[in-house]
């Protein structure tokens, strides 16, 4: 759960923190995503495409992305003139050097070609992140709730919640690789397929669920009789 925390408190999307350019992208990300979610609940109550086209004024091209899973988004910040920078300026600010334009002057010293005002936005979203973050860790998900997040369709993800998976994805490949091992044995389980059984053994026995792994092995034979009897 720590690493998950770690990546959960860099990830959060918090508006105070983005620049004007990227909170523009933001709101168009959070349309995006209100549009999605009031064409998914249309369709979850039997509406048909037609019908959703007609109510909601969208294209029917862009009704069936939705549907399909296809027009689920992310939102990232974009890449700063920064981003090069960045370790000497995190070094410099846990240092206690808070001055954006001293930081700015040595900055252009090693070749930062950028404004004074790339820097002071960066300053000003740091300071703040530094008051935030505490409390963007305390609001990581339980156990419980990050399990169903990791192992639900994207297209049944609220906006908050897509941005949580991203986050988590991106942070602790470790715990996506679990969800893949999970999903590839109930993938084998409903196909039969009892070749599968040993080459998904080798790869789950040093993954983190390994102790799964190791329950399958010890009752192999009822496994194996699951996989190939009906």
């Amino acid at each position: 759960m720590r690493s998950i925390r770690a990546a959960l408190g860099a990830a959060t999307i918090d508006p105070e923190l983005l620049t004007a350019a990227e909170r523009i992208q933001y709101e168009g990300y959070l349309r995006r995503e209100d549009t999605n979610a009031v064409i998914l609940g249309l369709a979850k109550d039997g509406t048909t495409i037609k019908e959703i086209v007609r109510r909601t004024g969208h294209s029917r091209g862009v009704v069936r992305k939705v549907l399909r899973g296809q027009r689920s988004d992310v939102f990232r910040v974009r890449e700063s003139s920064l981003e090069l920078y960045l370790p000497w300026l995190d070094a410099q600010w846990t240092a206690g050097e808070r001055n954006a334009t001293a930081l700015w002057r040595r900055l252009k010293n090693q070749g930062f070609r950028g404004c004074l005002r790339v820097v002071t936005e960066w300053a000003t979203r740091r300071r703040h992140s530094d008051h935030v973050n505490g409390d963007a860790l305390r609001r990581a998900p339980s156990v419980r709730t990050i399990a169903r997040l990791m192992t639900i369709g994207l297209d049944s993800l609220s906006k908050s919640e897509t941005v949580t998976v991203a986050a988590i994805e991106g942070g602790v490949p470790l715990l996506v690789e679990a969800r893949e091992i999970v999903a590839g044995f109930q993938a084998m389980i409903r196909k039969k397929t009892l070749a599968d059984l040993e080459p998904w053994l080798e790869r789950a026995k040093s993954s983190l669920v390994a102790s799964f792994a190791n329950g399958v092995l010890k009752d192999r034979s009822a496994v194996s009789a699951a996989i190939t009897s009906p």
